[in-house]
């Protein structure tokens, strides 16, 4: 069309009163594909309802306009946060938190009994490491589970990111209770490591849980009954806990790309 749509025929565009069928449309539609004058004019010419749900498209797309850079932080920070740790993570932290300051009490209300943060420390990550690692603490497990990078490299950060919180807490604690750092960090790294080598055979979170049943059912539990520190927490079994986290942290660099490489819970 060399000249813009007829009055007429844009009323009955803009009234539905043109069919599909009708020679006028096709016409039409590709001059106001191209003219902003003939789009104007339709858009006046539009019913009131029409014109209402065109003002609230526009004030929805200049709203998204002004405010686009906040959608793309947000999606960023929830790619960072699925990345390192799941938000199901959170009630995790308030309870390995609220044991550390439970064990710190204790401890410092029995000084003469066995120390309840060092018995804790071993088994502290793996609770994490469990809620980090399931299947049903995660909304977005399938497609995380999908994505190229959902095995190791997933794990070693979601790992990184459990010690990053349990460490510092154990380090406030065991600093006020005056104890030695390798006594409660070189069993966590231990224990941490253990977890995700025999994760790669029965799964991290079954791992996790058979790890920390064995440590408070043989050690801890009857350390706290007979009100004396094991042999393996005292400062005689540090250079033991030096060769297990060594040994069992190089196992698990060579041996993640093997029995990682999906992301999976339970075997």
């Amino acid at each position: 069309m060399s000249v813009h749509v007829p009055a007429e025929t844009l009323a009955d565009y803009a009234g539905g009163r043109l069919s599909v069928d009708d020679a006028r449309t096709w016409p039409a539609e590709v001059h106001l594909e191209a003219c902003a004058e003939c789009r104007q004019e339709l858009a006046r010419l539009a019913p009131p309802p029409v014109r209402s749900m065109l003002d609230d498209a526009f004030t929805g797309v200049l709203t998204q306009a002004t405010t686009g850079p906040r959608p793309v932080r947000r999606r960023r920070l929830r790619r960072l946060s699925r990345r390192w740790g799941t938000w199901s993570m959170m009630s995790w932290a308030v309870m390995t938190a609220t044991a550390i300051a439970a064990a710190f009490l204790l401890d410092r209300a029995f000084p003469l009994g066995p120390s309840v943060v060092l018995l804790l420390s071993p088994v502290t990550p793996l609770a994490g490491l469990a809620v980090a690692w399931s299947r049903h603490g995660d909304p977005a497990w399938e497609t995380i589970a999908g994505t190229a990078r959902a095995g190791a490299d997933l794990l070693l950060r979601r790992t990184v990111a459990v010690l990053a919180f349990v460490l510092p807490l154990l380090a406030v604690a065991g600093w006020r209770l005056g104890t030695q750092p390798a006594l409660w960090l070189l069993p966590s790294l231990a224990f941490t490591s253990a977890t995700l080598l025999l994760g790669g055979l029965i799964g991290v979170s079954r791992a996790a849980a058979v790890l920390g049943g064995a440590w408070v059912l043989a050690i801890a539990f009857p350390a706290l009954v007979a009100v004396r520190l094991p042999a393996l927490m005292s400062p005689d079994s540090v250079p033991g806990w030096i060769v297990a986290a060594v040994v069992l942290t190089g196992l698990v660099v060579l041996r993640a790309g093997e029995d990682h490489r999906r992301l999976k819970s339970w075997n």
